[in-house]
């Protein structure tokens, strides 16, 4: 089971973000884009999809509370 993270002074809406390919969970503080997100986790918007409920999220779209979230590294490794 991965583990998970928690930020815990933060006292707002919080989103659940599973990091691939790491296999981690966080707890986060809602982001209100998915840009504001990957910002968040220190990763290039060209580096990283963002999905919720299977569908690709743009960097503009909204983060809702309580969102579950797949944040995937991608990139060329050749």
């Amino acid at each position: 089971m991965p583990e998970t993270t928690v930020k815990t002074e933060y006292e707002g809406a919080y989103v659940t973000v599973r990091l691939q390919p790491e296999d981690a969970v966080l707890l986060l503080p809602r982001p209100k884009t998915s840009r504001q997100l990957l910002a968040a986790l220190n990763l290039q918007e060209e580096c990283a999809l963002v999905a919720r409920n299977g569908e690709l999220l743009t960097p503009d779209r909204r983060i809702w509370p309580d969102d579950e979230l797949l944040v995937r590294k991608v990139g060329s490794t050749g």
